[in-house]
């Protein structure tokens, strides 16, 4: 069965999408077939793999998404697409991707009422899930429904955590919430970790942090960190991974970190 990992957190800039496009890519790397899906409406992971023009041109003839959580269903036939449909093959080597839309924004506005709404994507991957090894959802900084039917497709999730004061403070909402809406759903998932990425310079209101949530998670928390480094967005504004890079110590620590992460699923 698929290992399906969401990196959540409720708070932007704190590396998710750089640990999912990249995670995946080294999945794929490693010979595991590998599907990146991303839920958030600002589209980081999808332009992370495709150009935008050839976004466009796939998400008017193909789909996105947004389509497999109920929007935007139109089709030249009239049905709705698949999600056999709307992945984009071989991103990567071994990774495919199912693209997001800007139309996800009003999503929480357009299904506030429809039945079974955080588990559409559940729905929709099931068919393809035999394909694959690894899939891996990048998920917006909230839970509204982009988020909230990643974790119901999902066997772990893992949280991306930059190493400041305001990123740590969610972190027991965060699980918190994710506790809840598995209960509700009657869906069991695991936490797979906490990363610390986007670290900066040596200072000591950092260490204190990162020394803080070691404190409070324990083993929860990777022993890898990722640096900030210019090359990780670099590589995400030519649509290629780190490993296709040459920054030789940021290769390292995703490295380490995917390692660490795929051990854990």
């Amino acid at each position: 069965m698929a290992k399906i990992v969401s990196c959540v957190n409720l708070k932007g800039g704190v590396g998710k999408t750089a640990i999912a496009v990249n995670f995946a890519a080294y999945c794929g790397l490693q010979g595991h077939k590998t599907l990146l899906v991303d839920v958030d409406p600002q589209t980081n992971a999808t332009f992370s793999c495709m150009e935008p023009e050839k976004w466009g041109e796939a998400a008017k003839l193909k789909g996105t998404v947004a389509n497999l959580l109920g929007m935007r269903n139109f089709s030249a036939e009239g049905n709705p697409p698949t999600a056999l449909d709307v992945i984009v093959p071989n991103v990567f080597a071994n990774v495919d991707l199912i693209p997001s839309h800007i139309d996800l924004f009003t999503i929480d506005l357009d299904l506030g009422g429809a039945t079974g709404r955080e588990l559409k994507l559940r729905k929709a991957i099931k068919p393809v899930l035999a394909g694959y090894e690894i899939v891996v959802i990048d998920c917006p900084p909230n839970l509204t429904i982009p988020t909230q039917n990643a974790l119901a497709s999902s066997t772990h999730f893992v949280v991306p955590l930059s190493p400041d004061y305001l990123s740590s403070l969610g972190i027991a909402l965060l699980l918190n919430r994710i506790k809840k809406l598995s209960e509700d759903i009657d869906h069991s998932i695991s936490h797979a970790g906490i990363v610390m990425s986007r670290v900066g310079r040596p200072a000591s209101f950092r260490e204190k942090t990162v020394a803080s949530v070691r404190a409070q998670f324990g083993s929860l928390v990777l022993n890898t960190e990722l640096k900030e480094r210019a090359s990780v967005a670099e590589s995400a504004s030519v649509q290629k991974s780190i490993y296709q890079m040459q920054d030789q110590l940021a290769i390292n620590e995703f490295t380490a970190m995917s390692q660490e992460l795929l051990s854990r699923l």
